[in-house]
């Protein structure tokens, strides 16, 4: 068989269920060979970074890889946003590029390019293809460091004429092992810390979305009372009703919830990245007593020097501290003030409940609607603007994994492809993707795509005429900001020209109404609200005159 077949075979071996892409020349081979598969699924997009995205909202909603692929040179190009945006949000993604024949690499030639090196800075691994009969090595590795915590992008690039080598070499059988543990003597450590404390917080980062973990983060809530504030990649950690719900820090200033840490005398980070929330804005002192437990190491850090360092499976290791919580107990803990700051922020969600504005809605009211609206399994995707930072913060969620918000990388255009994605992963659920005008227009392209497939998503655009973020961010330092104004198409127009149902709501009394229809309607519908966003900056003074200025953002 050709090599290109056994490519396939290797994936189909992995239980890989989808590649997402815009095939060329280069890779023809292997798209022959994909369309003889009975068990992966290739779905046409409209732009090589909707691949990406698609392909990463897959893999953050399954923890299994999904592959994007694209030609040599620019379809390489245009992957490596969404691939750069699922490597440091922590999806796995596999990705695949075509390349020209190994007889022309050496030398100029048309649209060659090292593909290798360009992605090696946005992925955990990348490698080129030079002989056939290696592909079941390359493709277990691939996908191995995939899923390996912490998961995230892997590339293989098969060169056109390596493609067509015959080769009587067969797949290699995925073997997955558990991941290490902690010993008891580290465990005790932690207990220990835990014992000493008065008043612990936890800190819940994007690794204590997998379901194993939350489970047993729950747990040792129930048992101890101890509050949890998630990131904004953290969401569902625990259950928004639950009593030691903090909500969500991340904002780049203060907020009611980074009083409980302000307050703490122990942080218990668990599955956190720095990149999530970077420590000098919550121990600027330097002088918070930190466990670290993860899957990794603490990255070095002069305000993160953890004094206790749990490194292994996340879900084991708090299973370790619940086994010695419930042996051993542990004190009365002084977490009143916790209760405190929750009920504070439950008020400042219910503020905009009742608004009856026209011409623009509150940022506030919308989500309040949306959360009502939507079923603790449904699924919000957000794209990346100033909309980010209200669902961010008014926003929660009773499950891992039902709001998706980019973080790390924080690509603008992920929104709409996402949804599909999701879609894809769980087409009997409300998929809810929300996106300012400015990101959504971005890949909007794949409004297509999502016709085609039927996609059961709708999609809210924020309208507001301008990058709102970026205004906001310049306010806020230099008192005004540049021009970022833009005209927008007419939605409605839009939406049927696409084949989508498509609303527009201008009174917030209406907003929730709309809303229900949208999410009802069968196959891709959008929602258009203009959007009040006076709001950013009577949030930045608000935070301003409770404690000290700072930017917002993250």
């Amino acid at each position: 068989m050709k090599a290109s077949d056994l490519m396939v075979q290797c994936l189909e071996a992995e239980g890989v269920e989808y590649v997402f892409g815009v095939p060329g020349e280069e890779n023809a081979d292997f798209m022959i060979s994909l369309a003889a598969s009975e068990r992966i699924r290739f779905i046409l997009t409209r732009h090589e970074q909707g691949a990406a995205f698609m392909a990463e909202a897959y893999g953050r909603l399954t923890g299994h890889p999904a592959a994007c692929l694209g030609t040599l040179g620019p379809g390489a190009t245009n992957l490596i946003t969404g691939v750069a945006d699922a490597n440091m949000d922590r999806a796995p993604l596999i990705v695949l590029t075509g390349q020209g024949a190994t007889s022309r690499l050496h030398k100029e030639s048309h649209q060659i390019m090292d593909v290798v090196e360009m992605f090696s800075p946005v992925t955990k691994w990348a490698t080129t293809v030079y002989r056939a009969d290696t592909l079941p090595e390359i493709m277990r590795k691939a996908v191995r460091l995939a899923r390996m915590e912490k998961p995230g992008a892997t590339l293989v690039e098969l060169p056109e004429d390596v493609a067509k080598e015959d080769t009587g070499a067969a797949p290699l059988a995925p073997r997955r092992f558990r991941r290490a543990v902690i010993d008891d003597k580290i465990a005790d450590r932690a207990f220990e810390l835990l014992a000493r404390a008065r008043r612990p917080v936890i800190l819940a980062g994007n690794g204590a979305i997998r379901r194993r973990a939350s489970k047993q983060l729950r747990r040792l809530c129930e048992a101890t009372g101890i509050g949890v504030l998630n990131t904004f990649m953290a969401k569902g950690a625990v259950d928004m009703d639950a009593d030691y719900c903090l909500y969500t820090v991340g904002l780049g200033s203060k907020d009611l919830p980074t009083l409980a840490i302000d307050e703490s005398d122990l942080v218990i980070t668990l599955g956190f990245d720095m990149a999530e929330y970077h420590p000098h804005l919550w121990n600027p002192n330097r002088d918070k007593c930190i466990v670290h437990a993860d899957f990794l190491p603490a990255e070095i850090d002069e305000h993160y020097h953890p004094d206790v360092e749990l490194v292994g499976d996340l879900a084991h290791t708090l299973w370790m501290l619940n086994e010695r919580i419930a042996a051993r107990g542990l004190p009365a803990y002084d977490l009143a003030y916790q209760a405190d700051l929750r009920l504070q922020m439950q008020a400042e969600f219910a503020e905009h409940a009742e608004d009856d504005t026209r011409g623009t809605i509150r940022p506030q009211k919308m989500l309040w609607d949306i959360r009502r609206l939507l079923r603790p399994e449904d699924i919000v995707l957000s794209d990346v603007g100033a909309h980010k930072m209200w669902i961010a913060r008014h926003y929660h969620c009773h499950e891992p994994n039902t709001c998706l918000i980019p973080n790390g990388f924080c690509s603008m255009g992920s929104a709409l492809p996402g949804a599909i994605g999701a879609h894809l992963v769980f087409p009997q659920r409300r998929i809810l993707g929300i996106a300012g005008d400015g990101g959504f227009l971005m890949n909007v392209q794949e409004m297509e795509t999502a016709r085609r497939l039927d996609a059961d998503i709708t999609m809210l655009v924020w309208e507001d005429h301008e990058y709102g973020l970026i205004a906001w961010k310049q306010e806020n330092e230099f008192g005004r900001h540049t021009d970022l104004a833009f005209a927008n198409p007419d939605w409605l127009r839009l939406a049927t020209a696409f084949g989508w149902q498509g609303h527009r709501v201008d009174a917030s009394r209406d907003f929730a109404s709309v809303m229900e229809r949208a999410l009802a309607e069968r196959g891709p519908s959008l929602v258009v609200a203009p959007v009040d966003y006076r709001e950013n900056r009577r949030l930045t003074e608000r935070l301003g005159d409770m404690f000290e200025p700072g930017l917002i953002g993250s």
